[in-house]
């Protein structure tokens, strides 16, 4: 078992005053698996039979320390850094005491209710519980669960809650919608979760928790799941939960960041970047990696970049439709493509073990922001390697990481890509290049981000610019030939098609002067002389 000890409120700490009931801190290394079993701490067969299946048996500190208290249907709040196993630590009890609940029988009206920050992590969440509860029944009746969140169509969510629903795991927005248009019961609601909670605040979502949290029965468990606990969240707390017990699931002293995670810090020329990251991407024992950046122009560019040199890259990303970043994500999480490039916002919510490397293309806003970051690797007891490169004008923003952090690294090595200590810090071979082979399929315009308009039709948005420009050209040269023509892309060529060069840019006659005299109405208003 974990040793551990509780530790009444007082002015200790920072995090200990205003914090409700106990707090319990963890004595030794967090982040490794226990020998305490699922089993062995009362959860249903069923259940641990569907994790064992998916090969998980032992529980981490978190598990360990809240199952007994969640089982027995107390409040609490979860506190432990990202890829800590919280998701199991409140979905294995709620899915435990919904199910064995004799004196309320599930009904199809919702039991239990997760509220997630992202459409990402709602995902992940959901298919995390409807695998655990893959062999939970109650009758005849197989538990169901499902996923609510925007940027899909209400109608399949809609008919989903009206044929019964016991688990709903969803984002703010798109709850809030339904719950207000009738079709998302909440009045029935035996447990309540919240995780990520301090995401959820950075994202402006508080407002709408607390008008969620105003249609739950007061009689409810709530469960509360954050990596930090600032002031609102606290109070929040304190307004919707009974005399919860806070346990905080890492050492007393332990830093903000992964110790075993390696964290490098580089000055990069914007426009070598590039030509780093695909050396960074040839280390040795470099498996899946994240690339972040700051805006969705820039995630777009570099996931391009990247593809063209042969990588096995995704983008997930604002501009993309949902469609598109489900099956980027589902790409990274079944191996098809190894490199995921993805701003902060969009990025909330991945949880996946198995990533060695973390690179920060551009700097985060703050240091909280570069602990989620460099979250995703050296997870789960395994190490990592987090990379950030620093360009001269991110050097004051990046300061200030480093003091709140205690990085130690306030003014990075300057670096480019050829340079020797680059190779030698990363395990980079000597002779790696900055493209390892043909242009991937991402790149071709089948392939290329899509954004979706209003009825719903996507479109390539890449592909408009360069048909804007053909056409601009034929009308320029009067090129009657080549507008009778179509489905080519000169921009792809680098020349016209045959024949276009031949005609008289003065021409008057035939059909290109039609086709101007047609036009000239629908473009330009009437002139008179």
């Amino acid at each position: 078992m974990t040793s551990f000890t509780t530790t009444p409120n007082g002015p200790e700490s920072d995090q200990d005053v205003a914090t409700p009931d106990i707090v319990v801190v963890v004595d030794g290394p967090e982040a490794a698996p226990k020998t305490t079993t699922f089993a062995e701490l009362g959860v249903r067969e069923e259940i641990v039979r569907a994790l064992a299946e998916s090969g998980i048996e032992h529980t981490f500190a978190i598990q360990e320390l809240t199952l007994p208290l969640a089982l027995s249907g107390d409040d609490l709040i979860g506190q432990a850094r990202t890829g800590m196993g919280k998701t199991f630590a409140f979905g294995v009890p709620l899915l435990h005491r919904i199910v064995t609940d004799e004196s309320r029988p599930l009904t199809g009206i919702p039991r239990a209710l997760i509220v997630v920050p992202t459409r990402e992590l709602c995902i992940q969440v959901y298919e995390d519980l409807a695998n655990a509860a893959k062999y939970l029944r109650v009758g005849d009746r197989k538990m169901s669960v499902t996923a609510i969140y925007g940027g899909r169509p209400y109608e399949s969510q809609i008919e989903a809650l009206q044929k019964g629903v016991d688990v709903v795991v969803g984002t703010p927005g798109r709850l809030l919608d339904l719950a207000q248009q009738g079709h998302l019961q909440l009045g029935g609601l035996s447990v309540l979760v919240l995780d990520e909670a301090d995401e959820m605040l950075d994202l402006g979502f508080l407002p709408d928790i607390e008008r969620i949290l105003k249609q739950t029965p007061d009689d409810r468990q709530a469960m509360l799941f954050s990596a930090t606990m600032p002031d609102p969240i606290i109070t929040l707390a304190r307004t919707f939960m009974n005399q919860p017990t806070h346990i905080r699931a890492e050492a007393p002293h332990s830093a903000a960041t992964h110790e075993n995670t390696t964290q490098h810090a580089y000055r990069a020329h914007a426009l070598d970047k590039v030509e780093m990251v695909a050396r960074i991407l040839q280390a040795d024992g470099r498996g899946a990696t994240m690339i972040f950046t700051r805006t969705k122009r820039t995630a777009q560019k570099v996931a391009d970049e990247l593809a063209e040199r042969g990588f096995k890259v995704g983008a997930v990303h604002g501009d993309l439709g949902q469609a598109a970043r489900e099956k980027a994500l589902k790409g990274f999480r079944n191996g098809d493509v190894d490199v995921l490039v993805a701003t902060d916002v969009a990025a909330r919510g991945i949880d996946i073990d198995d990533i060695t490397h973390v690179i920060n293309y551009q700097i985060p806003e703050d240091e909280q922001a570069y602990v989620h970051r460099i979250g995703r690797t050296g997870r789960a007891g395994k190490t990592g390697i987090a990379v950030t490169l620093v360009d001269w004008d991110e050097l004051p923003r990046w300061t200030m990481i480093d003091k709140a952090l205690g990085l130690d690294t306030p003014d990075p090595l300057e670096t480019y890509s050829s340079s020797a200590h680059l190779f030698t810090d990363l395990g980079i071979p000597a002779d790696a290049t900055g493209s390892i082979g043909k242009a991937t399929r991402s790149t071709e315009p089948r392939d290329r981000p899509q954004r979706e308009s209003r009825d719903g039709e996507k479109r390539v948005s890449s592909d408009r610019p360069a048909r804007n420009r053909e056409r601009t050209r034929q009308r320029t040269r009067g090129a009657a030939k080549s507008e009778a023509t179509s489905g080519q892309d000169t921009e792809s060529t680098g020349s016209a098609p045959e024949g276009t060069e031949t005609a008289p840019a003065g021409d008057s006659t035939g059909p290109a002067k039609r086709r101007r005299r047609r036009r000239r109405p629908s473009t330009s208003a009437p002139t008179t002389s």
